[in-house]
Parts: C-alpha cells; sequence; structure tokens
C-alpha cells in the first residue's frame, strides 16, 4: 500500500512539473498556455483527492476546489474565444496590451 501510495505522488508530481514545463515553455498559442495550466490545475486536484483520502478527510473541500477549477476553465476559454474573434487567430504574441 505504502508503495502505491509513494508512486501516486510521484505521478501527481511529474504531471505537475509536465504542466509547469508547458505553461512556461510553450507561449505561442494562448491554447497550449490553458492547456498547461488546466493540467497543473488537474494535477492538484488530484493531489488534493490523494490527500483527503490518506487522512480521511471530508471531500468537500475537493469539490469546491474542482468547481473554481471549472470556473478558471471557462473563463480562459471566454478569453480565447473572444481574442480569436477580435484578432482571428489565438497567437499569444500578437495579444500585447501596450498597442492601447
Amino acid at each position: 500500500m505504502v508503495y502505491i501510495m509513494n508512486f501516486s505522488w510521484l505521478a501527481v508530481l511529474i504531471m505537475f512539473w509536465g504542466g509547469f514545463y508547458v505553461f512556461c515553455s510553450k507561449f505561442k498559442h494562448l491554447l497550449i498556455i490553458l492547456l498547461g495550466l488546466e493540467f497543473m490545475v488537474l494535477s492538484i486536484y488530484m493531489n488534493l483527492f490523494i490527500y483527503m483520502g490518506v487522512f480521511i478527510y471530508e471531500s468537500y473541500f475537493s469539490m469546491v476546489f474542482l468547481v473554481f477549477s471549472v470556473c478558471e476553465g471557462v473563463l480562459g476559454i471566454s478569453i480565447l474565444i473572444s481574442m480569436i474573434r477580435s484578432y482571428g487567430n489565438d497567437f499569444y504574441d500578437l495579444f500585447n496590451l501596450n498597442k492601447c
């Protein structure tokens, strides 16, 4: 059982750092940035779920975290859609606030 828990923690850690790498290095398209961010949030949720399962806490907090992460994802997609409608593509390089 301990080996499975260590493997779960390691898998979540690898998922988080993979999402962080995508979030920091692939900054040409906004959709890839949002996918990296959602992957990081998913790994944090899995970490929270494992933590709540080990210490037998109530999983109400993990449900609240999941609701906020879904709201964050919807907000990111709405920004992406408005950017595509305004500029015609999702290149993050063209989205510069200094042009105003």
